[in-house]
């Protein structure tokens, strides 16, 4: 590996998440804006839609959590969970502000996005998302996420799940 791509790697550049299809979904571990910490396990048996972020309100950031909550109903009992550094707080205020109908997780030490592979400049997570299948089981990874259609391609993933 050279230098110019051991920096990308440092910083967050143009890398891609680790994490396969097929694979066990890692361990979350972080609370929510509310203080409830979620588990990996509080998703078995259904289907979970987990995805990354750079920053609360900002405009590509609330754009594509809008989209989210916009097709809750097209979403059916999948549950999304939102994940970037901001704290509870942050999360609690973005939330409001827009209405949003699904927890945000304050990943705060930035040690879930190393995890799952989302990590990114600044301690801020890249855009990543991964749908998970009833069993934990990472069933589609979106990396890199374009914001626009990308609620389009998450439901599309959704559909393909027995």
């Amino acid at each position: 590996m050279g230098l110019r791509d051991r920096l990308k790697d440092v910083l967050g550049l143009g890398g891609r998440t680790h994490l396969r299809e097929g694979a066990a979904a890692p361990e979350l571990g972080v609370a929510d804006a509310t203080g409830k910490e979620w588990r990996i396990n509080d998703l078995r048996g259904r289907t979970a839609v987990v995805y990354f972020y750079p920053k609360d309100d900002t405009p590509g950031c609330t754009k594509e959590a809008c989209s989210f909550r916009d097709n809750a109903a097209s979403l059916g009992d999948a549950v999304v969970l939102g994940v970037s550094a901001d704290a509870a707080a942050s999360h609690r205020a973005f939330a409001q502000k827009f209405n949003l109908n699904f927890p945000l997780l304050a990943d705060t030490t930035g040690e879930l996005a190393k995890r799952w592979g989302a990590s990114g400049v600044l301690g801020m997570p890249r855009r990543v998302t991964f749908v998970i299948d009833r069993e934990g089981r990472i069933a589609k990874v979106f990396d890199p996420v374009k914001v626009e259609g990308h609620t389009d391609e998450v439901l599309a993933a959704l559909r393909e799940l027995p």
